[in-house]
C-alpha cells in the first residue's frame, strides 16, 4: 500500500512538472513572434489579448463538456480575480520593459517563485520545503548571470513595475492553487479580455500590416495562451513556488529559439547562467522524484 502511494505521489509530481516545462517552452516563444511582428509592446500586449479573449472560449465551448457560460459560472469568482491579476502582471510587464531595461526586468522577475512561496505560506499556510528555496535561490543566480552583460541601473519606475508583475503573477499561482476547480483556460481568456480592453485606447489596430495580424494571431491563439493555460494547470500538481520556478526555464529555451530563427549567437554568459538554471531545475526535479520513493 505505502508503495502504491509513493508511486501515486510520485506521478502527481513528475505531472506538474512536466506541464509546467511545457508551459514554460510555450511561453519562450514570446519574444519571438513579438520581435516578427513589428510593433511595440502596447499593441503586442493589446493584440495577445485580444486574440486570446478570441481562442480560450472556443477551446473551452469544444473541449469542456460543461459548455462555455456553465464553466465560468462554475469557476465562480476566483476566475475574475485570477483574470484581473493576469491583467496587472502582464500590463506591468509591458509598461516595465518600457521603462527600464529588459535584463532588470528578467532579474527582477526571477523573484517570482520566491514571492510564490511567500504568499502560499501567508494565504495556504504552505510551507516551501528547504529544498526549494535552495533551488529557487540557484535558478536567481542564474538569471542573474544571464542578464550581467546587460544589467544596468535602469530606471526605478520600471523596476518597480517588474516587481509589480512578479507579485501579480505569484498571487496568481497561489490564488489557483487553493481554488483548483477554476477553469485555468477560463482564467486566461478572462484575462485576456481585460487586457484587450486596458490597452485598447493606446493601441493603433488601424496601422497593424497584415503579417503583423497574422504573426500575432498565432502567438494570441495558440501558443501564449496555452503556454499560461498550462502554468496555471502545473499548480494542481505542485506548489506555486515550484511553478514559479519551473517557469524561469524560460531564460534557457528563449536564447535558444533566437538562435534558432535569427542565428543570434548567445553571450557566454548566458550559455553559464542557462547551465546553471537548467542544472537546477532537473536536479530538483530528479531530488523531488527520489523523495517521494
Amino acid at each position: 500500500m505505502q508503495i502504491l502511494t509513493a508511486l501515486s505521489t510520485f506521478n502527481v509530481r513528475f505531472t506538474g512538472v512536466l506541464i509546467a516545462l511545457c508551459g514554460a517552452l510555450l511561453m519562450s516563444f514570446d519574444p519571438i513572434f513579438i520581435r516578427l511582428s513589428g510593433v511595440n509592446g502596447v499593441d503586442t500586449a493589446f493584440l495577445f489579448g485580444l486574440f486570446t479573449a478570441v481562442s480560450m472560449p472556443f477551446f473551452i465551448q469544444t473541449m469542456d463538456k460543461r459548455g462555455l457560460v456553465t464553466t465560468y459560472l462554475e469557476s465562480g469568482w476566483p476566475v475574475v480575480i485570477s483574470g484581473l491579476l493576469m491583467l496587472g502582471s502582464a500590463s506591468c510587464l509591458v509598461m516595465s520593459i518600457k521603462l527600464t531595461t529588459v535584463a532588470n526586468t528578467f532579474v527582477i522577475l526571477s523573484t517570482t517563485p520566491a514571492l510564490a512561496a511567500l504568499f502560499s505560506w501567508l494565504f495556504l499556510r504552505e510551507v516551501t520545503q528547504r529544498s526549494t528555496w535552495i533551488a529557487i535561490a540557484a535558478v536567481m543566480v542564474g538569471i542573474v548571470i544571464v542578464v550581467s552583460g546587460s544589467f544596468q541601473a535602469g530606471n526605478w519606475t520600471g523596476d518597480l513595475l517588474a516587481l509589480a508583475a512578479a507579485s501579480f503573477l505569484s498571487l496568481n499561482q497561489t490564488l489557483l492553487r487553493k481554488y483548483q476547480g477554476v477553469s485555468r483556460m477560463a482564467s486566461v481568456g478572462l484575462g485576456g479580455l481585460f487586457l484587450a480592453i486596458a490597452m485598447f485606447y493606446f493601441a493603433t489596430p488601424s496601422e497593424y500590416s497584415f503579417s503583423t495580424w497574422t504573426i500575432m494571431a498565432v502567438m494570441g491563439l495558440f501558443t501564449a495562451p496555452f503556454g499560461r493555460v498550462l502554468s496555471q494547470t502545473a499548480t494542481r500538481y505542485i506548489t506555486a513556488p515550484e511553478v514559479g520556478m519551473i517557469l524561469m526555464i524560460e531564460a534557457v529555451f528563449a536564447p535558444v529559439l533566437a538562435y534558432l530563427f535569427f542565428t543570434e549567437i548567445p553571450a557566454m554568459a548566458s550559455f553559464l547562467g542557462g547551465a546553471v538554471i537548467l542544472v537546477t531545475v532537473f536536479s530538483y526535479a530528479l531530488f523531488t522524484a527520489k523523495a517521494t520513493n
